[in-house]
């Protein structure tokens, strides 16, 4: 493609129509062969294997059957990524749902779960349609970690009961310390038989993973636990015993039944599951963009996640969104698109149609396993501990986010902690800014002669097939560090050598650092060579902090001396080619 085409695509603005043309017609467009399917039915196979143990697990911690689970990874996954704005996206039940699932049971019943799931699909119609998939993307880091991490303790503490065989006299409670009450007055019911298979459930996650990561190990501990629940005859509670097994196809679908009375009533936890899938499906977008080098439509993505959320509820399924971790192992498996995602769910289905009656052996204790390994995958620790370093504002974001998630509510959480963000922000550029005498509001036009640290224009440098600099101005925070970050991504990836300048950046948050660290590793990935220059030592401590280091990333104090190291280089490198030809 020549310059000026390119040129004139990337000037063209896009139609509302083009913004919303799911990832799977851009696919087929660009050419789609056997070799390409081929591909996909491997890696949409592996997914499934993953899915399957997961939507299970997830179903039962959130108050509802088993297969309820199944029907919105094989509905709801469909959808997600037939008509979703990401190649690489798979849908289906999440653990950061099972909190304001269960308790919406708990409240409202497994009916008013449905039509609050429904709701919560035409919420997030009307969003990408009014396109705030981009002010999505503003939530600040911290607040992002604590919610996540707020969600994997309360995971693991929803698990204790199936995992330590605990029989409690009265229903377990939803919040979390009258739960961890009711916990320990009924510890010593706990028996030795679901302990024994929870503990070698997590073994064979945990070694696997280490030594065969490539193996599926959360199914090889289901499967191996529901052999020896059923040839040793272990007197452990399962699928059966609880439920009675799992049926073996979908049901026909059915409208959630409605009442003005229920929707009101439910309409505060619609609005919290929407808020949920969509952070979840764009983080999870993002998460694959940063492993292919692609690009997701996020609005596009939102109007998908609205229209699997209202499949999955006519089928009696529950919440919807787009799934980090599977979508991971998508990518990892080799998928070349939305069609891998697709043969995931059909997967799932054909394993609902000749394994059902084997899940009536899967042990309880071993699906909590599962669930608590899935826990302490998503605590994001490493992330946690760096943010309590960073700062103090952000420590305290990160703190209100995470209490408020374990002890309060999810969507106060996240709301909290984004005013807090907000107020963080507002405080820092409070301090940072000096008032000066007779320094007029708006700077007045200087002619050349006063531009005394001016220096002239080199062309060379800007067309240099080589080298590229960009140059960042003013507050980088967490609501300029997804454009910024987008930026970065897109013009840095024919070039070999690539200038940041921090100069004029009085500071940045951790959301923007988290950025440039997102910048730094696929650019090095990429082999292309990360200079950051003019950064202060606050700038330049957080992105340490957050990771930007060598090899990912040089400093140098100015844009003169990056560029002449990468020059040397660059000289160096010739000479070295000539000297073995």
């Amino acid at each position: 493609m020549s310059i000026a085409a390119t040129r004139a695509r990337q000037t063209h603005q896009p139609t509302f129509a083009e913004l919303y043309v799911p990832k799977f017609l851009t696919v087929l467009r660009e050419g789609y062969g056997f070799s390409d399917f081929r591909a996909d039915v491997l890696s949409g196979l592996t997914v499934a294997i993953v899915a399957l143990p997961l939507s299970m697990a997830i179903a039962i911690a959130s108050g509802v059957t088993p297969d309820r689970g199944l029907y919105t990874a094989v509905v709801g996954g469909f959808i997600v990524s037939l008509l979703g704005g990401s190649r690489f996206q798979v849908g289906g039940p999440a653990g950061a749902f099972i909190v304001l699932v269960a308790l919406t049971v708990e409240r409202h019943g497994v009916d008013g779960v449905i039509l609050a799931t429904a709701m919560a699909g035409i919420f997030l119609i009307m969003a990408g349609l009014l396109r705030l998939g981009t002010y999505i993307k503003f939530i600040p880091y911290p607040v992002t970690v604590g919610f996540t991490s707020g969600i994997a303790v309360i995971i693991l503490t929803s698990q204790l009961k199936d995992l330590l065989g605990i029989t409690l006299s009265e229903k377990e409670p939803g919040e979390f310390i009258p739960k961890i009450e009711a916990l320990a007055r009924g510890l010593h019911t706990a028996t030795a038989p679901a302990i024994a298979v929870a503990v070698v459930s997590i073994a064979i996650i945990v070694i696997l993973r280490r030594l065969r990561p490539q193996w599926p190990g959360i199914l090889i501990a289901v499967v191996a636990a529901a052999l020896a629940t059923w040839v040793l005859s272990l007197p452990v509670e399962t699928i059966g015993t609880r439920f009675g097994g799992i049926p073996r196809q979908l049901p026909h679908p059915t409208w959630p039944l409605f009442s003005f009375a229920k929707a009101q009533a439910v309409l505060p936890d619609a609005i919290a599951f929407a808020l949920l899938a969509a952070i979840e499906s764009l983080l999870s977008a993002v998460v694959a963009d940063g492993m292919t080098g692609r690009r997701h439509r996020s609005n596009c993505e939102l109007v998908a996640q609205g229209v699997a959320n209202i499949g999955s509820a006519l089928f009696g399924g529950i919440c919807v969104t787009g799934l980090i971790a599977r979508t991971a192992t998508n990518v990892r498996a080799g998928a070349r698109g939305p069609v891998s995602g697709m043969l995931h769910s059909l997967f799932l289905l054909l394993f609902m149609l000749v394994a059902a009656p084997l899940a009536s052996f899967i042990p309880l204790a071993t699906l909590a396993a599962v669930l608590v390994v899935v826990a302490w995958n998503m605590a994001e620790k490493h992330e946690f501990a760096l943010l309590i370093r960073s700062s103090r504002g952000d420590a305290i974001v990160l703190l209100a986010t995470f209490l408020l998630t374990v002890f309060r509510d999810l969507t106060e959480g996240i709301l909290v902690g984004f005013a807090l963000g907000a107020a963080l922000f507002i405080n820092r550029m409070a301090q940072m800014t000096e008032v000066e005498a007779d320094a007029p509001l708006v700077p007045a036009d200087r002619a050349d002669f006063a531009n005394g640290d001016r220096v002239p224009y080199d062309s060379r440098l800007a067309a240099d097939p080589d080298i590229l600099v960009y140059r960042i101005s003013g507050a980088f925070f967490f609501g300029a560090a997804s454009s910024v970050g987008a930026v970065l991504d897109g013009i840095a990836d024919t070039r070999k050598a690539f200038v940041v300048d921090f100069a004029a950046v009085p500071f940045l948050d951790s959301t923007a650092a988290n950025a440039m660290s997102r910048v730094a590793t696929k650019a090095a990935h990429q082999r292309i060579r990360l200079y950051i220059t003019g950064a202060s030592p606050a700038v330049r401590r957080a992105l340490l902090t957050h990771g930007v280091i060598r090899p990912y990333a040089t400093y140098r104090e100015t844009i003169a001396r990056a560029v002449a190291d990468i020059k040397s280089e660059r000289e160096a490198s010739a000479a070295t080619v000539l000297a073995t030809t």
